[in-house]
């Protein structure tokens, strides 16, 4: 579910929900709103929203985090690909076939994450590099130096390959954790109810319902920043491919 469907979603069961205690406000009788029904209502209410409040405030860390360890994954992948340039590239003309090929490997590496983080696929899929990916590391590993500066440099070049083949598997391995549709709901339930007892308690006005309505907003916004964050390849607040795309200078 995307995000934009979570807070479509949460806003409308909210709304729903302040319609539902104006309604019931007007239906039922006088002394069913007062009294000991009314204390009972609002301590109810008051445990659901500090029970959501706990709930949101640890979805919202937790979605950050995720979020954090993936662009830092994404970074280091990175550097380690305009590492691995710059010592090809002090490795002599022997290399240019290995630099080119990796402008060709970088590209397929970009579609290839974005795809698998925006698609519905297994997590429990195995991961198996590409063929662009397969052919560079052979490349890496059949460059035979020819002076003590090369034979310096092999072990580097070979060591920042594997960096970047690690740094790939950790972006497959913390694959996105979008949240649980059945944990959503009951979450969405809470709100609903919390609302509803809300409405239930004032006299509707102009000023109560905009009111209402825009905690509403406020509260569906969050659901969507959690929803959003839990996605970084995804969404309004994914990561950006620029930094990849850029790391790499054409080859003259």
């Amino acid at each position: 579910m995307t995000s934009g469907w979570i807070f479509l979603i949460s806003f409308a069961s909210i709304a729903a929900g302040v319609v539902l205690g104006m309604t019931l406000r007007a239906r039922l009788p006088a002394f069913h709103l007062s009294g000991d029904t009314k204390e009972v209502i609002r301590l109810g209410a008051g445990l659901l929203a500090t029970l959501a409040a706990v709930v949101i405030s640890l979805m919202i860390a937790s979605a950050k985090n995720s979020y954090d360890q993936q662009d830092a994954h994404f970074r280091q992948l990175a550097a380690n690909i305009v590492l691995a340039d710059r010592l090809l590239a002090q490795y002599g003309p022997e290399a240019v076939g290995v630099r080119k090929l990796m402008r060709q490997a970088v590209p397929a590496a970009m579609d290839r994450i974005w795809r698998e983080k925006t698609t519905s696929s297994s997590p429990s899929t195995a991961f198996s590099a590409n063929s662009v990916a397969e052919q560079l590391h052979h490349a890496i590993e059949m460059l035979s130096p020819d002076n003590d500066a090369q034979r310096e440099l092999k072990p580097r070049i070979v060591e920042a390959s594997a960096d970047i083949a690690h740094a790939r598997l950790l972006l497959f391995a913390d694959s996105d954790t979008p949240i649980m549709t059945p944990f959503l709901l009951i979450l969405i339930f809470w709100l609903t109810v919390i609302f509803t007892s809300f409405s239930l308690f004032v006299e509707p006005g102009a000023v109560v319902v905009t009111a209402l309505l825009v905690f509403a907003l406020s509260v569906s916004s969050g659901l969507f920043l959690i929803a959003d964050l839990s996605q970084p390849f995804a969404g309004l607040m994914q990561i950006s491919s620029e930094l990849l795309r850029n790391a790499l200078a054409p080859l003259n």
